[in-house]
């Protein structure tokens, strides 16, 4: 006899033992951060470019394949965040002194975040671009709205969303392979962040899916740290 029953969910619920506010899913979360900036550390940005060197190589591959097969087309995708209880002012200020020297705090924003810092080319970021590592390097990052973003579609209105920075996304041969559009305008209670990434036309659907995801994560962890460091 054939047993036609859905199965059903196992749960599992903390009913007594730590102190304190939190759930499992926290205290898991925490432990995995504080493991994650330990193996940071000890290898440094070196042993970490060392160690992804192979994952690199080939992840470039990937993004500099999408960008010849695309022939200068992109598609957009943007990630929209709000924000309660801080100003995009107060929020901007923090990133740009992250940006300008604490790579710790960038790269704690995020897991798949494995360096960000300056070198001989520009401003270098080694993280996952959807599955792939990539090594990329980002031109006029916290500048005024580039050329070819004033005539974007995803370029909000001057009056709703003041502060607007954009980046080409390149390799270090040169080759343009994304850009990055981020757009807060402040309200009320807060502000909303519109952030948007370019990347090759012929990348697969996952890889523009995957980094909207990356987006959420590392700026809601970023607007955390301005505001923990505002307290």
């Amino acid at each position: 006899m054939i047993d036609n029953r859905i199965p059903q969910p196992v749960t599992v619920t903390l009913q007594a033992g730590p102190g304190g506010a939190g759930s499992i899913d926290d205290y898991e979360l925490f432990h995995a951060r504080r493991a994650l900036d330990r193996f940071r550390t000890l290898l440094g940005r070196q042993g970490l470019l060392d160690l992804l060197a192979a994952d690199i190589e080939e992840g470039n591959a990937f993004l500099r394949e999408s960008a010849r097969t695309s022939d200068g087309t992109f598609k957009a995708g943007t990630t929209v965040l709000a924000t309660k209880g801080l100003t995009s002012g107060e929020f901007l200020a923090w990133m740009d002194k992250a940006f300008a020297g604490d790579e710790r705090a960038l790269l704690a924003a995020h897991p798949e975040h494995y360096v960000m810092g300056t070198d001989g080319i520009g401003a270098r970021v080694v993280e996952n671009i959807g599955p792939h590592v990539a090594d990329f390097y980002m031109g006029g990052w916290g500048t005024d709205a580039l050329a070819w973003a004033a005539d974007a579609d995803e370029l909000l209105p001057e009056s709703e969303f003041p502060r607007k920075m954009s980046s080409n996304l390149f390799l270090a041969d040169g080759t343009v392979v994304g850009r990055a559009l981020i757009q807060f305008g402040d309200t009320a209670d807060g502000f909303t962040a519109h952030l948007t990434v370019y990347f090759p036309v012929t990348c697969p659907d996952d890889v523009l899916e995957g980094h909207l995801r990356h987006y959420a994560v590392e700026f809601r962890n970023w607007i955390v740290a301005a505001a923990t460091a505002r307290a």
